[in-house]
């Protein structure tokens, strides 16, 4: 029998279609929603930040060096736990800019000559950043982090600092060191290791930061506080690593560090109350910290008189005005010096003892030059003028900072996009990094770059390398000490020279580099030392 009637699918049917999509929809969310647990929800959140920091290196990287890949976050942290100089070194040799990204941070380093001297000058697009961790340990509001107009300026009131005068004033404050802890040396050899071979890396340290501290500050700070610092800052150069943690955790070294840089910084401050006091007296300067106050005196008297309505005599103007700075403010400059001079000091410090010993032709005639030139007199007291006449003991100086430059990396951040290239940009935020060591060993510049050769300043054509010259870095940004320096070396060697004789036990690790903030010999300079007869 035929049935009057039609059938439909409810699938086909227009009316009940949406009621039945809904549910089957909802069903299936629901299966899957059930089916998500935490476990799985974590693991693909963790899968989507792993994909994007892959994906962010990788168009952050561009055409430039580096690795395919970056291990997930850290990339490669661990080898920046320890670094080795020979990996820095295949990452400069692997092209003009290469690159790594280390945690949060993108890293491109410039490695050329052309390319480094490109972010040195490039105020525009770079400002110096060092790491993280340094705003809290040198201040937020130091000078060194200024920029633009208000660091030029910044710089220009501490220029009078390291004038011609000035350096000669500093000289016999330094010697007054050198005495001190050439005695030392001879101490530490003869009477505590019976005239065997000692690691003296940290002696020499010790040495320079005391030099360091009697230049900056005088006598205002007691030897105690002089040997707490230099032992202590060790933790402030660790805590200031390339690669560490960004935030200081307890027991840490960033925290040990922000420890230490509390001390010295509350050190400083005190040097400045005294100083203040004294000048004011009419006491005559003999450091840094004196020369400085001394300007910030005769500023504000000169303001005070134009204030007055007095004609006052444009020679009575200062070379230049500055404001009075806090003992806090002053503290923190301070501060800032000892870090630029302390680590590259002690490190070409280490340099030059080595060297010098291992190479006995080289240290004879250092020793003739700076004997003949205070006639015969080894105990002469230094004199500015006999240091600038001992021109073989600077070239020795100058090779050793172009042969070991203590300071192989300068770390700066992209405050925009930076075309570094025609075909590449840095993007902002990032850090770019110009190394020193491939322009100080350029074999275009200085033949035989890997051989100890004083004589390219003299005979040579060295010193017209200027653009290779990046020992102190140039641009806006340039070593406000460099001629400081490289003659507190010269006065350092050239003195020890005629004190004292010293011996170097060659190991398989005397040459090999240990990167430190700046370098030494991974061996730490087993010497030993003796009174010259």
């Amino acid at each position: 029998m035929a049935a009057n009637t039609s059938f439909a699918s409810p699938l086909a049917d227009a009316e009940l279609a949406p009621a039945i999509d809904a549910s089957v929809a909802s069903s299936i969310v629901a299966r899957l929603v059930n089916g998500v647990n935490g476990w799985t929800a974590a693991l693909g959140v963790m899968l989507f930040l792993v994909f994007y920091d892959q994906v962010k290196y990788i168009w952050n990287k561009g055409p430039i060096a580096g690795p395919a890949f970056k291990m997930p976050f850290i990339g490669p942290f661990l080898d920046s736990v320890n670094p080795q100089f020979e990996k820095y070194y295949m990452k400069w040799a692997s092209g003009p800019l290469s690159c790594v990204s280390v945690f949060h941070k993108f890293v491109v380093i410039a490695s050329t000559r052309d390319m480094a001297r490109k972010v040195f000058n490039s105020p525009a697009f770079v400002k110096p950043c060092v790491v993280d961790v340094a705003h809290k340990l040198l201040r937020p509001n130091n000078w060194v982090f200024l920029d633009g107009r208000e660091h030029v300026d910044y710089r220009k009131g501490l220029n009078g600092l390291f004038t011609r005068q000035a350096l000669e004033m500093y000289l016999p404050g330094q010697e007054e060191t050198y005495d001190k802890y050439f005695e030392k040396f001879v101490e530490i050899s003869q009477k505590e290791h019976g005239g065997k071979h000692h690691p003296f890396m940290q002696v020499f340290r010790e040495l320079m930061c005391a030099v360091s501290c009697r230049t900056f500050v005088g006598h205002y700070m007691s030897e105690a506080a002089v040997k707490k610092i230099a032992t202590d800052y060790w933790l402030i150069t660790a805590a200031l690593e390339l690669v560490n943690f960004p935030i200081i955790i307890p027991f840490t070294k960033t925290w040990y560090g922000k420890k230490a840089a509390d001390m010295v910084l509350d050190e400083f401050a005190k040097c400045a109350a005294k100083s203040k006091i004294r000048m004011a007296a009419g006491g005559e300067p003999n450091c840094i910290l004196d020369a400085w106050v001394m300007q910030m005196i005769e500023s504000e008297k000169y303001r005070q008189k134009v204030a007055k309505g007095v004609d006052v005599d444009l020679s009575e103007k200062p070379p230049m005005l500055i404001r009075q700075f806090s003992d806090f403010e002053i503290s923190m400059t301070l501060l800032t010096f000892l870090f630029a001079s302390q680590d590259a000091t002690s490190s070409a410090c280490t340099w030059l003892f080595q060297i010098t010993a291992d190479r006995p032709d080289i240290l004879d005639k250092v020793r003739e030059e700076n004997l003949a030139l205070r006639g015969g007199d080894r105990h002469k007291r230094l004199e500015l003028e006999t240091l600038e006449k001992a021109t073989y003991t600077r070239a020795v100086v100058k090779e050793v900072l172009r042969y070991r430059p203590p300071v192989i990396m300068v770390p700066y951040v992209a405050k925009k996009d930076f075309p570094v290239t025609d075909s590449y940009t840095v993007p902002k935020g990032s850090m770019v990094i110009p190394t020193v060591w491939m322009a100080t060993h350029d074999e275009q510049a200085y033949p035989n770059p890997d051989s100890f050769e004083p004589d390219r300043w003299i005979t040579g054509d060295a010193e017209k390398q200027t653009k290779n010259w990046l020992v102190f870095g140039t641009g806006p940004h340039y070593c406000l000490g460099q001629t400081y320096a490289q003659l507190n070396l010269a006065a350092m060697i050239g003195k020890a020279s005629m004190l004292l004789d010293w011996d170097h036990k060659v190991t398989p690790l005397s040459e090999k580099i240990e990167v430190f903030a700046t370098i030494f010999p991974e061996d730490h300079c087993h010497l030993t030392f003796k009174e010259r007869p």
